[in-house]
């Protein structure tokens, strides 16, 4: 389990602090233990893109992040502009404010300024940061991000109130089905976590623990 769940981990490094010799290791592990992707701030999307290149392993990168209160074109723009620097899969956040405010008409023309700008050159995936929801917006986000046509719906950020759980991942799988997948990220730090969130429904796993997680140990911490 521990060999083949590294075909499911998103490597993630998100610090705002983070240097270029950081973005260089991160590349390197995801090589070496075939991750499915490395997510990177969009602007080291471009030097992880020349360091991964051959390799087969995807470059991920976080769009209106982490807060999600850009506007659609904003958002747009990033998609247009990261996929041109060679991202090939893009993790969007949701306008958490408008589904707050029932404005489902706003979250949805959000996530599809999104999908549109990325159709054809990248996977995506909506951000719920799911520790600020209840559990009627998990479901109705959800609803709409099949709507739109995402991809993948995830739960977390890393950056809020509150990581991943069991229950959110049951939660968004039972209202997506077999329609998109479901990224579990935000406190992730081992191998048990990984399976948990599998378990539950998870087919993706964000994680800056992910060496941690395929040797079966524990990190410190997630991000």
């Amino acid at each position: 389990m521990s060999k083949s769940i590294g075909a499911i981990i998103d490597h993630t490094q998100l610090k705002p602090e983070t240097k270029q010799e950081q973005i260089v290791k991160l590349c390197e592990e995801a090589r070496e233990y075939k991750f499915a992707s490395v997510c990177v701030n969009p602007t080291w999307v471009k030097k992880s893109a020349e360091l991964l290149s051959g390799s087969g392993v995807d470059v991920c990168t976080v769009v209106g992040f982490p807060l999600g209160a850009t506007t659609p074109e904003t958002k747009a723009f990033e998609t247009k502009n990261a996929i041109e620097n060679g991202a090939t899969e893009i993790d969007m956040v949701l306008n958490i404010g408008a589904l707050k405010d029932g404005n489902n008409d706003l979250v949805e023309a959000d996530m599809r300024a999104v999908v549109e700008a990325a159709k054809g050159k990248a996977l995506t995936k909506v951000i719920l940061e799911t520790c600020l929801l209840t559990d009627e917006e998990k479901t109705r986000a959800c609803e709409i991000a099949l709507k739109a046509g995402l991809d993948f719906v995830k739960t977390s950020t890393g950056f809020s109130t509150g990581n991943a759980t069991i229950e959110d991942v049951k939660l968004m799988r039972s209202v997506v089905g077999d329609k998109a997948g479901v990224k579990a990220s935000g406190g992730v730090r081992s191998l048990e976590d990984a399976q948990a969130m599998v378990e539950a429904g998870a087919t993706r796993i964000g994680a800056s623990a992910g060496v941690s997680i395929v040797k079966g140990e524990t990190a410190k911490s997630d991000y």
